[in-house]
């Protein structure tokens, strides 16, 4: 148990100590997301008064970024070099596709879900449920997008859904220790944005740290309005730092089994 326990320790470590270069070197990712986030605002603003043709292009503008922006973390987590605006420039397309179609493979049952919602507003529990169950089991789906080999959005969810099942525990630990001290209803709101849309919705790519930073500021005391103008500073490289350490985690998981990690880690902890 404790050989488990510290190879655990020496995989957030690594993990953490990758994230670091990464975001030195993709640090202009962060003015990316910034950028990106204007863009989503705007998409919605002329996207409002559209209908269901307004729809259709928050959903194209919303798959542009989040390939553009799984793009840059995939260059950042594996390349050698500083990221540039050239990078930027040159991720506008990729994996737009696999977010596309991820997306409309979840968009069916999640429209089912709100019709059975607005029909019987009792059914509230059971809705949450389920998007508690496609929070958990479709968690790491952006990694697996930019990270593994697939053949169809089908396969993304059948990928993700083997790595939780073996991963689990490694995987959502970091989670559990953010969200902990803030209570229950915080982690049941945030499962409940994310599982509609397996963490491949812009807009709740960006509240969910902003989300957690402002719930962490509020319960240390700090004014409301001193809390959002930090949260607001803090989120794009919360953000970005937050989805480095993911594809860290994930590629280190994905590589290796519990029981390698600890064989590793006795070696390493001999060497010390």
């Amino acid at each position: 148990m404790l050989t488990i326990f510290n190879s655990t320790l020496q995989l957030y470590r690594e993990a953490l100590h990758a994230t670091w270069r990464s975001l030195v070197r993709g640090w202009f990712v962060i003015l990316a997301v910034i950028v990106f986030t204007l863009l989503m605002m705007l998409a919605h603003q002329i996207a409002r008064p559209l209908g269901m043709l307004g729809g259709f292009l928050l959903g194209a503008v919303n798959a542009l970024l989040i390939g553009a922006t799984l793009s840059l973390i995939e260059q950042s987590i594996k390349g050698m070099r500083t990221i540039t605006m050239h990078d930027v420039l040159e991720s506008m397309g990729h994996y737009f596709w696999d977010v596309i179609s991820v997306g409309f493979v979840l968009w069916i049952p999640t429209m089912l879900l709100d019709t059975s919602l607005r029909a019987n507003p009792d059914s509230q529990f059971l809705v949450m449920a389920c998007l508690l169950l496609v929070f958990i089991l479709l968690n790491p789906a952006p990694e697996v997008i930019y990270l593994t080999r697939h053949d169809s959005p089908l396969d993304v969810l059948k990928r993700s859904y083997d790595f939780v099942l073996d991963n689990w525990i490694e995987w959502f630990l970091p989670m559990a220790l953010v969200l902990a001290p803030l209570g229950l209803s915080l982690f049941f709101k945030l499962s409940s944005q994310l599982g509609r849309g397996a963490g491949l919705d812009f807009i709740q790519l960006v509240l969910v740290p902003f989300t957690i930073l402002s719930a962490w500021l509020t319960d240390l005391g700090i004014s409301a309005n001193l809390t959002g103008m930090m949260a607001l500073l803090l989120t794009p490289p919360l953000m970005v730092g937050m989805l480095l350490f993911r594809g860290h985690l994930f590629s280190a998981l994905s590589s290796t089994s519990r029981r390698q990690r600890a064989y590793q880690s006795q070696f390493h902890d001999s060497a010390r």
